[in-house]
């Protein structure tokens, strides 16, 4: 398999959709209109991986605060059932964690609490756990840790 990565346009949002419904079907997964918004909104960047033309990965980051003083948040990352554990969301994740070095910024994310593959993947990018949200997922009720990431000037790796 060879990957393409590349941003994404309102275009692709059904198939984000389409990937997120297989992902997320107990926990009221985003629709297609709710990709569309988050893909054109100015203060996000959206990111898709794909096999030849099928998307088989997505991630969003949104910026929040000022250029010159950013926050982010990931609002998302998913990778089809089949390519799970090749390294696609790893790869998702470098490019977007490139983005919020570069502006030197934290970055915070939510997950599920028994997601443990996602959640040693955040650890590996200096992700630690800061708190509990209990019954974030809906319609599940199941909780999420919330994680941050220090802006790279706060870092020991930097």
């Amino acid at each position: 398999m060879t990957l393409a990565f590349r941003e994404l346009a309102v275009a692709d949002a059904a198939a984000a959709a389409e990937i997120e419904a297989v992902l997320f079907a107990g926990d009221s997964p985003w629709s297609e209109a709710a990709y569309r918004a988050e893909i054109s909104a100015p203060h996000t960047f959206y990111l898709g991986a794909f096999d030849e033309d099928r998307m088989v990965g997505y991630a969003g980051l949104a910026m929040l605060g000022p250029r010159d003083d950013p926050e982010f948040e990931v609002h998302t990352i998913g990778v089809v059932p089949a390519q799970q554990g090749r390294g696609v969301g790893r790869a998702l994740m470098e490019q977007m964690m490139h983005t919020v070095d570069l502006l030197d910024g934290p970055c915070f994310l939510e997950v599920r609490v028994d997601n443990t593959p996602a959640i040693r993947l955040y650890e590996s990018f200096g992700f630690f756990t800061a708190g509990v949200r209990k019954n974030y997922y809906q319609a599940s009720g199941t909780d999420a840790y919330t994680m941050t990431r220090p802006k790279k000037s706060e870092r020991r790796d930097q």
